[in-house]
């Protein structure tokens, strides 16, 4: 049997981190375009951000995250990017507990727009745990970023 070699388990990790992600944000993003007004509903729901702010977040939302997930894909500013990512992921994660703490019947809006899909309101332990993820993953390439294939990272 053939020793697998610790480094190459960790760069299939860092790989995996940086493309899985650059997914996420791509089709989080893709599932926003063209959506404003649903994204906007979905942002006031949360009860944090005025009709104005809602509309404006609604607006920027969807390219932000495509353009996040681009520099991951592309291997560009690949730290800076993931540090701004987790800042983002502890944003939704705040926005979601403060909805759950609140009792509030939410959709997330995270991957899906459209409220007539839904299975009802969001598993916010799940919701939660997912950023979590996330953010591990987002954490995961500051400290070892993925370099092959990468622009600039």
């Amino acid at each position: 049997m053939k020793y697998i070699n610790k480094a190459f388990i960790l760069d299939c990790v860092s790989a995996f981190a940086r493309f899985y992600m650059a997914y996420i944000w791509i089709s989080a993003g893709l599932s926003k375009l063209n959506q404003h007004a649903t994204v906007a509903m979905t942002i006031r729901n949360y009860d944090i951000f005025t009709g104005e702010w809602s509309n404006f977040l609604a607006q920027i939302i969807g390219p932000l995250e495509i353009m996040g997930g681009v520099l991951l894909l592309l291997g560009l500013f690949l730290k800076p990017a993931n540090k701004l990512a987790i800042i983002v992921l502890t944003l939704f994660v705040i926005g979601i507990g403060q909805a759950w703490l609140r009792g509030l019947e939410i959709d997330c809006g995270c991957f899906e727009t459209d409220p007539t899909a839904s299975d009802g309101p969001m598993n916010y332990a799940v919701t939660i745990l997912r950023d979590f993820f996330y953010i591990f993953l987002s954490g995961w390439t500051i400290v070892r970023p993925f370099k092959k294939f990468a622009i600039y990272p």
